[in-house]
C-alpha cells in the first residue's frame, strides 16, 4: 500500500545503493522496491534504476535518481534519536566511515550528499527543559562534532 504521505530524496544516480547501506544500518529499515524507468528520460536510460522505496527507521521514503540538478544542502535531514554513545557512535562511524563527513553539533553527510543529525535524546530533553540547563547543554553541543553523551549529561547536571 502506498502511504499517505513519503520523503522522497533526490540522488544523482545511486538511490538504490543509498537505500542498501540505510537499511544496513539503522534498525526499521529496508529496500521495499526497485521501480526502472521505462524509457529513456532527461536524468535516466530506460531500465535503469529510476526510484527506489525503502524506509529509515520506520519512515518511509523514496530515492529518486534524478541526476546532478539538485544537489543535497543541510536544509533536509534525517534526525535519528539515540539512547547511549554505543548507538551514537554506531551510527555516527557508520555514516562517516563509508565515506561520509564529519560536520558540527551532531551533523554529518553521508557519501551521497544527504545530511544526518545524529541526535542523543538526552540533548532533546535537556533543550526542551529550557533554562539554564538548556543553555549549558547547548553550550557544551556547540563545541562538538559527534555528540559526546556524558559531556552533554555533565552539562545539564551544571
Amino acid at each position: 500500500m502506498i502511504p499517505k504521505n513519503t520523503i522522497c530524496i533526490w540522488y544523482d544516480t545511486e538511490a538504490e545503493a543509498a537505500a542498501r547501506f540505510y537499511a544496513s544500518v539503522f534498525p526499521d529499515s529496508e529496500v521495499t522496491a526497485v521501480i526502472r524507468s521505462p524509457m529513456d528520460n532527461p536524468g535516466n536510460k530506460a531500465g535503469d534504476v529510476l526510484v527506489v522505496q525503502f524506509t529509515v527507521c520506520g519512515i518511509p521514503c523514496i530515492g529518486l535518481n534524478g541526476g546532478p540538478a539538485f544537489p543535497q544542502t543541510e536544509a533536509f535531514s534525517f534526525q535519528i534519536a539515540t539512547d547511549t554513545q554505543e548507538e551514537t557512535n554506531r551510527y555516527w562511524n557508520a555514516i562517516v566511515g563509508n565515506d561520509g563527513q564529519e560536520s558540527e553539533c551532531g551533523w554529518c553527510k553521508d557519501r551521497w550528499g544527504v545530511n544526518w543529525q545524529i541526535t542523543p535524546r538526552t540533548l532533546t530533553e535537556a533543550l526542551a527543559a529550557g533554562g539554564e540547563e538548556a543553555r549549558r547543554a547547548f553550550a557544551a553541543m556547540m563545541t562538538m562534532q559527534k555528540i559526546d553523551v556524558a559531556a552533554i549529561d555533565a552539562a545539564r547536571r551544571g
